[in-house]
């Protein structure tokens, strides 16, 4: 009885021991993937995050959300990064110039809209951007031309219109779109220029006006794999995931076309 009673003992102690170096080699298996991005994809990528993980459990996408002109500097100085997806074109190419990324891997992956959004408490009563140059006494939100693609969109816009000049003292800068976004929304400034997924998002906005694709340069996300990346193979596995209808589905959902 004492030799059964041990042995049955040892098979539990077993397989106790087995889960537990089955658990820890789970984990240790498991690749980061990071995953550096425009921060008006914020919301999409999170949901992506999600189904993605569904399909391939053994990789763990972090995200480094931020203006497409600081992420690049990030990407420039070294910083650990696999796939760069950016809200302007002239960033992901910056970055191919200096031999940075991968170009075969480089897509777009979507596309977006400029919209004039109001914080709906102030009632702001203009339905157009040359109306902006009317509101002398509001401030007007945008992203920094310097670092956010949407303030470069977004200086086109009014250059196309003439009324850079005219509101450059009311502009109140954010460090990205987000920030804009956040700025209308607690009244820092009555108005702001985001894109329509950011308004999209935001119960305490409404859109004024929709810019003319005519008005600016194309707004489109392109994404690439960063040539110093230790792990390609699992970022191609992310970038043909993104090219997918599930993403393109979610994508659409917030707004992106």
């Amino acid at each position: 009885m004492k030799k059964i009673g041990l042995l049955f003992l040892s098979v539990i102690m077993l397989l106790f021991f087995s889960g537990c170096t089955t658990s820890q080699s789970s984990t240790i298996e498991k690749r980061e993937l990071v995953i550096s991005a425009a921060a008006s994809m914020t919301d999409a990528l999170n949901e992506v995050k999600e189904e993605f993980k569904k399909e391939h459990p053994g990789i763990l996408l972090t995200y480094n959300l931020g203006s497409s002109g600081k992420l690049v500097q990030q990407i420039e100085s070294g910083a650990p990064t696999d796939v760069f997806i950016s809200a302007g074109k002239s960033y992901v190419d910056k970055l191919e110039q200096k031999d940075l990324i991968i170009k075969t891997s480089r897509f777009n992956m979507a596309k977006n809209e400029l919209v004039l959004v109001g914080n709906k408490e102030q009632r702001i009563k203009i339905s157009s951007f040359q109306e902006l140059a009317q509101l002398k006494d509001k401030k007007i939100a945008i992203g920094n031309p310097e670092s956010v693609p949407a303030g470069k969109y977004t200086e086109e816009v009014f250059k196309h219109f003439n009324i850079l000049n005219k509101v450059t003292d009311q502009l109140v800068m954010g460090s990205d779109v987000r920030q804009v976004l956040a700025y209308v929304e607690s009244g820092n400034a009555e108005v702001g220029v985001v894109y329509a997924s950011d308004a999209l998002i935001s119960e305490k906005v409404q859109v004024l006006a929709t810019s003319d694709a005519a008005w600016h340069s194309p707004i489109v996300y392109p994404c690439a794999i960063v040539k110093t990346s230790t792990k390609q193979s699992e970022a191609e596995l992310f970038l043909t995931y993104l090219k997918g209808e599930k993403s393109q589905e979610i994508l659409k959902k917030y707004g992106f076309k």
